[in-house]
C-alpha cells in the first residue's frame, strides 16, 4: 500500500490485511460479530480491564470491507432502531414529596455507583423523565451515580469517556498529540448532573461534586482497571452560569469551537459551550504527558485536590460569584441554591 492505512490511530499493514483475509476464510460460517472477537483475541486487542475491543474492531473491519480490501460475510441482523433510540427508559415511580431543608438537616448522603447494578434502571429513568435533555446511552467507558438522602434518591451524576479533541483543555494540560492519544482515557467527562426538581437544599450541588472528586478515580479503576486524573464538563452559558462547579473549585478552561467531533466544514454548527476542568492529582500535567501513564501504581489515586489539601488546591481555585447556583455542565436541569 502506498498510503498509510489506519483506523482509530491503529496502523493497518499489508500483513494485517493478509491475516484478516485468512481469518475470514478459516471461518466461513462466522458472523461479523464472531469474526471481530476472533481478531481481537488473535491480536490481543483489549481494553485496560482486559475486555475485548470488539466494537472498535468491527468498525475497522467494516471500513476495510467498504474500501474493498477485505470481504465480510453478509449482515445477518439489522436493528430496527438506531442504538441511541433503543431501550428508552420506562418511568419508575419514586417518592416526589418536596424536600426543602438545609444541608445539615438532610443528614448524611449516600453516593452509590450504579453502573452494571440493578439500580441502573432507576438512574436511567430519572434522567429520562426529569432531565431536560432526557437520557442518552453513553458510548465507551462510563459510570453512573445515584445520590441518596433520608433513604430517597435526590440526585444523579453521569460520567463518560472524554472527547478526543478539545483545544482549550489540551492547551491547559499541555500534552502533545501522542500523549493525548495514549492517555485520553485518564480524563472523564461529566455528561449529566441532575438534582431532582422537588429537592431544594443549599450547597447540595457543590458538595456532590466534591464527593465525586474523592470517589470517581477509585470506582473507575475497579471497573476499567485504570485511574482518572482530570475531570471536565461543558456549560451552555446562554442557559447556565456554572456556579456550583466554581464553588467546587473547578476552573474555566475556555470555550468550544461549536463544531462538534464529526466536523467536516470547520464552521460552527451548534452552540458554543464553556469548558470547565478539575484535576484529581497535583501532578496531573506530568502524569498525562507520560506515554506510559496508564500503568501507574494502585495507590496513585486522588491525592488531595478536594479540599483536604488546601495548599495544593489553592492554585486551581476559582472564586464563585454571589449568584444562585446552577446545576450545569453538558446540559443540566435546573437552578438551585449553592
Amino acid at each position: 500500500m502506498q498510503n498509510v492505512l489506519s483506523y482509530r490511530h491503529r496502523v493497518i499493514t499489508e500483513e494485517d490485511l493478509v491475516f484478516i483475509r485468512k481469518l475470514i476464510a478459516e471461518y466461513p460460517q462466522a458472523s461479523r460479530w464472531a469474526l471481530s472477537k476472533k481478531l481481537c483475541e488473535a491480536w490481543n486487542w483489549v481494553q485496560a480491564n482486559g475486555a475485548l475491543r470488539d466494537m472498535v474492531c468491527r468498525g475497522m473491519m467494516l471500513m476495510l470491507h467498504r474500501c474493498g480490501l477485505i470481504e465480510l460475510p453478509p449482515v445477518r441482523w439489522v436493528p430496527r432502531v438506531s442504538p441511541g433510540q433503543r431501550n428508552t427508559p420506562v418511568l419508575i415511580e419514586i417518592d416526589q414529596a418536596p424536600l426543602r431543608a438545609s444541608f445539615v438537616e438532610i443528614g448524611p448522603l449516600q453516593v452509590c455507583q450504579v453502573r452494571r447494578t440493578p439500580d441502573e434502571a432507576l438512574f436511567n429513568s430519572l434522567m429520562q423523565h426529569h432531565h431536560y435533555l432526557g437520557y442518552t446511552q453513553p458510548v465507551g467507558e462510563q459510570l453512573k451515580y445515584l445520590v441518596y438522602a433520608q433513604g430517597r434518591p435526590i440526585a444523579c451524576v453521569a460520567w463518560s469517556s472524554a472527547p478526543r479533541h478539545l483545544g482549550c483543555r489540551d492547551r491547559f494540560i499541555g500534552w502533545d498529540k501522542q500523549a493525548r492519544l495514549r492517555n485520553i482515557a485518564l480524563v472523564a467527562y461529566n455528561t449529566r448532573f441532575l438534582i431532582l426538581p422537588w429537592v431544594v437544599v443549599p450547597h447540595l450541588a457543590s458538595h456532590i461534586l466534591g464527593r465525586m472528586a474523592r470517589v470517581l478515580s477509585g470506582d473507575w479503576r475497579r471497573l476499567y482497571a485504570h485511574p482518572i486524573y482530570f475531570l471536565e464538563t461543558f456549560i451552555d452559558p446562554q442557559r447556565f452560569h456554572g456556579t456550583c462547579y466554581r464553588a467546587a473549585n473547578w476552573t474555566v478552561l475556555g470555550v468550544t469551537t461549536g463544531r462538534g467531533k464529526a466536523d467536516m466544514t470547520h464552521q460552527a454548527n451548534r452552540s458554543i459551550k464553556q469548558v470547565l476542568g478539575y484535576p484529581l492529582v497535583r501532578d496531573f500535567r506530568q502524569r498525562l504527558a507520560q506515554l506510559g501513564a496508564c500503568s501507574v501504581p494502585v495507590q496513585d489515586q486522588h491525592d488531595g485536590i478536594d479540599g483536604r489539601d488546601a495548599k495544593a488546591a489553592k492554585s486551581h481555585r476559582t472564586k464563585a460569584p454571589g449568584a444562585p447556583g446552577v446545576i450545569t455542565g453538558a446540559g443540566h436541569a435546573r437552578t438551585c441554591p449553592t
